[in-house]
């Protein structure tokens, strides 16, 4: 058992965490690494990017939210070096849910290469810094996150403070947190600030996320228009679609309904291109009219007729122009709309597509680790994101594990002391004769004396003794009769008996363990797996690397199972095999005694001497042999 403790010991050590390296701060208490995966495991971007906003995605499968303020304050993101702080926005933080969305500012992204940045927490006096008008470059004219009060506009981000004029029917949750839902009765609209104005063939992009409910119809996404001068994205029958001045290009095929899909329109005054998560689909010459009016999303920008001036001599009144082509707003949802005054690279749109969606494989979240500079370690990683039912479930597997070691122990223990004080017992035991009762009268030495106390043999011993004594003395003889031998050796079964239950009782805890571990950890690891497919669909995030961190952390309860069951079982053999032998020790030991004791106390131990027989080498020749010889009946 000595041995099982050990090993016990050195797996535990094993499983402490590594130290960590340089520490930012020593005000902050944890930090967590975040790897911006750019390799052919990840992202497998084939060219750099410049500075991007990342979104981090916490959720309890990479995050335990323990020991991080309410509100986020303390989060601070650092880059590798433990020197240069980012910039971030806080879109949303819900410890309560276990869900965060938070966009960081990385100075840039290189292709093909993984880089790390650290995220720090665990300060509770640390003021909040998240603010998104520094964690968006300035090209950025407006980003809504739609993360504001439910009865109010949605607020723009960025530090031109381009907040909208309207509020769309209802906010519901989005890809990134919360998103716009539009029900087709009026659009978006966004004001007619400088910062949104545009001269003609002025590079823009326009991204957002789209969900649309129906595909009928010509819905609009994004609506510019300036007199005649138009630029307007949207679906026809579910087909994307752009349009610049009634030239339209569209994809080749139409979008999914209720599925969410990132589409963008980007210029540089040559062309505009269309995108579908991140893939050009088309295409139209040329660059943008000049627009210095208010924009609408989710349906077209409302506009008078245009009038003609009058002409000719006649004075006519002057008649309305041609009514413009009548569009349907769009029903769906909407989400993390973005406008720049830049054309925006392909691979920088597909890199927004990579890391806002729910498969994401831009951004790989490690363990955390303290600021004492040990890490949690494999395992913690593990325990922190264990849900709190399966808590419970190995909370109960830790008591029966601690019940089934102290069982094993004690147990193991007595064995020890009972085989000892039978060997110290046998060995004065052999040095008798026919004198049974000469040990019972000896004297020995404290320690011979308690070592004999102990053993069952002993106990044998002194309950014969005493009944012999007993029978000695209440008969006056010393010789026992067949019915006392009997006796003696039924009261020896007796103390036989009680010691035997004696070895076996609490072995039945041990096989509650062997059997019930396993199935008590398989229960925990249910629940795990059903909380964790709960979190991330709440998140939006299914990808392997939010999943996989739950359902390890679920089959630690399963682990946790067979942890309590394998030492018990392989405790369980040993003792019983113990007990067995102490118990065929004590039926030897009543069989020689009460042999031994029927030879020197039995009927048969006192017997009349034998009668001389005469020598018949002495007779005489003739003499009659029959009259001499004694009768076979005497």
């Amino acid at each position: 058992m000595q041995r099982y403790i050990m090993l016990l010991l050195v797996f535990l050590a094993s499983l402490l965490p590594a130290a960590a390296q340089a520490w930012w701060q020593p005000d902050w208490d944890y930090r967590k690494p975040i790897t911006i995966d750019a390799s052919s495991e990840g992202a497998n971007l084939s060219s750099s990017l410049g500075r991007t906003p990342v979104l981090v995605r916490l959720h309890t499968g990479n995050f335990v939210f323990d020991g991080v303020n309410e509100n986020g304050s303390d989060l601070r993101f650092v880059l590798q070096d433990d020197k240069t702080v980012l910039n971030h926005q806080i879109e949303m933080f819900n410890p309560l849910l276990g869900i965060a969305m938070i966009w960081v500012d990385v100075p840039e992204i290189l292709a093909a290469e993984q880089q790390t940045i650290w995220m720090y927490y665990g300060n509770a006096a640390a003021p909040q810094t998240s603010n998104g008008q520094i964690s968006f470059d300035p090209n950025y004219t407006l980003v809504y996150h739609f993360n504001g009060a439910a009865d109010a506009p949605p607020r723009d981000s960025t530090a031109y403070a381009n907040h909208a004029q309207t509020q769309p029917t209802s906010y519901i949750d989005g890809v990134v947190g919360r998103s716009a839902q539009f029900g087709g009765e009026a659009a978006l609209m966004l004001p007619a600030s400088p910062s949104l104005a545009m001269p003609a063939g002025a590079p823009f992009t326009v991204s957002t996320w789209v969900r649309p409910d129906q595909l009928i119809g010509e819905q609009l996404i994004f609506a510019r228009r300036e007199g005649a001068a138009s630029f307007l994205l949207g679906l026809d029958q579910g087909v994307p679609f752009i349009e610049v001045n009634e030239q339209r290009a569209q994809a080749g095929q139409a979008i999914t309904p209720s599925r969410w899909v990132h589409v963008a329109a980007s210029t540089d005054g040559a062309q505009v291109q269309l995108l579908i998560d991140g893939n050009v689909v088309a295409s139209l010459a040329g660059g943008l009219p000049a627009f210095n009016g208010v924009t609408a999303v989710g349906g077209d920008v409302l506009r008078a007729a245009a009038v003609v001036p009058e002409s000719g001599a006649n004075g006519d009144a002057a008649q309305e122009a041609p009514a413009p082509k009548s569009y349907a707003n769009f029903v769906g949802a909407i989400d993390e709309l973005r406008l720049s005054k830049v054309a925006r690279p392909v691979p920088a749109l597909a890199v927004d597509v990579l890391s806002q969606g729910s498969e994401s494989r831009l951004v790989v979240y490690g363990e955390d680790e303290q600021q004492s500079g040990f890490g949690f370690g494999a395992l913690g990683y593990l325990l922190g994101a264990v849900p709190l039912d399966a808590w419970i479930v190995l909370a109960v597997l830790a008591i029966m594990l601690v019940h089934s070691w102290v069982i094993m122990i004690e147990k193991s223990r007595t064995a020890t002391r009972l085989e000892k004080g039978n060997a110290v017992f046998r060995e004065r035991f052999a040095q008798l004769g026919t004198q049974l009762e000469a040990l019972a009268d000896a004297k020995p030495d404290a320690s011979t004396q308690q070592a004999l106390d102990k053993a069952p043999l002993w106990k044998l011993y002194t309950t014969a003794i005493h009944e012999v004594r007993k029978r000695k003395t209440e008969t006056g003889s010393t010789v026992l009769s067949p019915a006392a031998l009997d006796s003696i050796r039924a009261a020896m079964d007796s103390v036989r008996t009680y010691e035997a239950q004696s070895l076996s009782s609490r072995m039945g805890a041990l096989s509650n363990a062997i059997a019930g571990g396993p199935y008590i950890g398989l229960f925990g690891t249910v629940l795990g797996i059903m909380v964790v497919f709960l979190g991330t669909a709440m998140a939006g995030d299914v990808n392997i690397n939010a999943i996989a961190p739950g359902m390890a952390a679920a089959l630690l309860a399963t682990a946790a199972g067979l942890f309590v069951a394998i030492p018990a079982l392989f405790g369980y053999n040993r003792i019983l095999g113990r007990n067995k032998a102490l118990g065929a020790e004590m039926r030897v030991f009543i069989e020689e005694f009460t042999t031994r004791l029927a030879e020197s106390y039995g009927s048969g131990a006192v017997t009349e001497q034998p009668k001389k027989v005469k020598d018949t080498t002495s007779l005489a020749p003739g003499s009659n042999l029959h009259a001499q010889a004694p009768s076979i009946h005497q």
